[in-house]
């Protein structure tokens, strides 16, 4: 419960910038490490998972800006409610959690 909290946490803190001029979308390679050691997944790879059911999209973001606009099919649960919603994180799916 503790790593999911603590992968929750970093993930809403870690901020990827990547200086590009060019109009390519920028992939990240999949040995890519970052030092909260959470795997970084793109849009399209989101889109294949939500589309063939092995993800659950947290938003841990507040209401209010849950209610401005959200991942369709996302569940809201707020970065500080995660230890309350533990259990109903599902062990079958690969959780992905998103904050902006």
């Amino acid at each position: 419960m503790i790593l999911a909290a603590a992968v929750v946490f970093a993930a809403c803190n870690a901020v990827d910038h990547v200086a590009n001029t060019n109009t390519k979308p920028v992939t990240q390679s999949p040995d890519t490490v970052y030092a909260d050691g959470a795997r970084r997944v793109t849009i399209d790879e989101l889109e294949a998972m939500m589309k063939d059911g092995t993800a659950f999209v947290v938003d841990v973001r507040n209401q209010a800006s849950f209610d401005l606009g959200h991942i369709p099919g996302s569940r809201l649960i707020p970065a500080g409610e995660i230890l309350n919603h533990i259990n109903e994180l599902p062990r079958n799916k690969t959780i992905v959690t998103y904050c902006s």
